[in-house]
């Protein structure tokens, strides 16, 4: 785990618009900064970013967050890799437990290799217009040049040493991490990558970080690849992603094929929303970026039996990733065709109504587990449950795993209680818990409140405990803060640190709530907060002397007051008296 203290001093060090800019196109408008929302499809910019709070936010879809948030969404990261992505960027060594340590190159290093990478990417494009060979293949695949230049594809010539004339330093360390070249047996050194097409492979950022060789005519592998680098883990990378960012988000789904040429066809035929894995089966880490990026994930498969093999595999990886919100899908073309040679003779069209005609992950789980079994018979029918029984496990999406054991208990004849029982299935719906004090949905005063601790989270050291109001939705998160502000943990000002504070807790969704309605109501600025918050603590304290007298009258009329309480009742009386004359004053 990452602490705290860590990820609040990293916040305080990158500024939000400098992240978002290396992005996004930002245009300053007033005190902050506009931009066309990546996140959704819009033509006029409600997409805002704020330096002073160091949050964005858009108007018109409503997501908004930290710089941590905005890489994570952007990017499609996990939270830890957002954080190791920015701490790079801003000279930081991410701290872990011994458990979690990793061996990660230093940010120099890193640099280092991605203009090696870079450079040889622009040495292969030059290669390519040099070669009738190389652009012949290409016309012949039926590809433009418009369209290789958008995937930055190029040509390795043949030759063993080739990048000698590149690099000066062949003989470099940094050449055999970068995994360009490959040093033989007897300690000779030659280029890993002659006489292929040459698809760059992007992170994120859209820095070149590995390579897939593409043989022309004859020749095994078909398809090379660049090893694992400092730079390049093929579990965790996708060919393709950057291009269609923009058209996965307009369409809201993502198209997984299995080669570098299927992507850019479809893209060459209008399928922008198209990406491949690179070379290795689907992996948990490729599904959990994906639905990050997409409410919709297709898996495209040849349907012969290796596609079916790979979906399987696929299926595997997505089930631990899965949610209830959002869709997994798996499409067989023919046997005869991939995506690139379909596309090429049916169109586009065609092969966006094969896609949404797509087999859910259920429907295709079920289809997984009832293959082979004769359930006409008792044994058939308990290999069903017995061969779903790990896969189930793994399910963790509570509705979607309820369907499949309603599927699997008519299927086999037992009932959905003894399913979930021989699955050894923990039950979706929690026993109540013990009985708390009743909530109220909502309290103004309170919510009020909350709204200027979260924007000035300083305030939360003057406001007395004792004066939050109580059974209200939002009491837990307010003694929250005050708690985050006393024992420092929360010391800086900024949306984006009181959101990244509670990230992960009970109180994330109400923060992020109050958040964005702080920035599209602006109930009040930063400069009227004082009088507001001084305001509000006044009418909670008279609030608290209100409730205090109606219980001492109660009590006097019940059984009396002992001396010491009609002492206090007495002074309350006179304090309230004094309140309000001078309230009238101020009229």
């Amino acid at each position: 785990m990452i602490p705290e203290s860590f990820i609040q001093e990293l916040l305080g060090r990158v500024d939000i618009v400098d992240v978002v800019e290396r992005y996004l196109p930002l245009k300053k408008a007033g005190a902050n900064y506009m931009a066309c929302c990546p996140f959704h499809g819009e033509k006029t910019p409600s997409f805002s970013v704020s330096p002073s709070k160091q949050f964005y936010h858009c108007f018109g879809c409503g997501a908004h967050g930290s710089a941590i948030g905005f890489v994570m969404e952007y990017a499609g990261l996990g939270f830890v890799e957002a954080v190791q992505e920015l701490a790079t960027q801003a000279g930081l060594h991410v701290p872990q437990q011994r458990s979690e340590a990793i061996t990660r190159p230093k940010a120099g290093e890193v640099a280092s290799l991605t203009e090696i990478m870079a450079q040889a990417a622009r040495y292969y494009r030059e290669q390519l217009k040099a070669s009738p060979k190389a652009v012949n293949y290409l016309k012949e695949r039926g590809l433009t040049g418009e369209i290789a230049a958008r995937f930055g594809l190029g040509y390795a010539p043949d030759g063993w040493q080739n990048l000698a004339a590149v690099f000066p330093d062949y003989q470099g360390k940094a050449l055999a991490d970068c995994g360009l070249v490959i040093e033989g047996e007897t300690g000779n050194r030659y280029d890993r990558f002659r006489d292929r097409v040459m698809f760059p492979i992007l992170d994120t950022r859209g820095n070149v970080i590995g390579f897939g060789g593409r043989v022309i005519g004859a020749g095994e592998p078909k398809y090379l690849n660049s090893p694992e680098t400092p730079l390049f883990e093929k579990g965790r990378e996708l060919y393709g992603l950057s291009q269609a960012r923009a058209a996965i988000r307009d369409e809201d789904s993502v198209i997984v094929v299995e080669g570098y040429m299927d992507t850019v066809a479809l893209a060459q035929h209008g399928v922008g929303n198209a990406v491949a894995t690179l070379g290795t089966a689907t992996t948990p880490v490729h599904v959990h970026k994906l639905l990050r990026q997409a409410g919709r994930v297709i898996f495209c498969f040849d349907g012969d039996n290796a596609g079916r093999k790979a979906a399987a595999r696929a299926l595997e990886a997505s089930l631990e990733q899965a949610t209830d919100d959002k869709t997994i899908a798996f499409l067989f073309l023919p046997p005869e065709d991939d995506p690139d040679s379909y596309v090429r003779a049916h169109g586009a069209d065609a092969f966006r109504q094969l896609a949404r005609q797509a087999v859910p992950l259920t429907a295709f789980l079920m289809q997984e587990l009832k293959a082979d079994k004769e359930l006409a018979t008792a044994e058939g029918r308990s290999q069903l449950v017995h061969a779903a029984k790990p896969l189930l496990g793994r399910l963790r999406a509570p509705l979607l795993r309820l369907q499949v054991v309603k599927l699997l208990a008519q299927a086999s004849g037992f009932s959905q209680a003894e399913v979930e029982s021989l699955c050894e299935l923990p039950p979706v719906g929690k026993k109540p818990g013990p009985a708390r004090a009743p909530r109220s949905a909502s309290s103004p005063k309170a919510r009020k409140l909350l709204r200027m601790v979260v924007q000035q989270p300083g305030l939360a050291a003057r406001l007395p405990a004792e004066l939050i109001p109580a059974h209200h939705a939002e009491t837990d998160t307010l003694n929250a803060l005050v708690s985050a502000v006393s024992e420092g943990h929360l010391d800086g000002e900024g949306f984006g640190r009181v959101l990244e504070y509670f990230r992960g807790t009970a109180h994330e969704r109400l923060i992020s709530q109050i958040l964005g309605e702080l920035l599209d109501v602006q109930e009040f600025d930063d400069e009227s907060i004082e009088a507001v918050f001084s305001h509000t603590v006044d009418r909670l304290r008279e609030d608290a002397m209100k409730q205090t007298i109606a219980e001492l009258n109660a009590k006097a009329q019940a059984e009396g007051l002992t001396h010491a309480e009609q002492l206090q009742r007495v002074q309350l009386l006179a304090q309230k008296q004094s309140v309000k004359s001078a309230a009238q004053l101020d009229f």
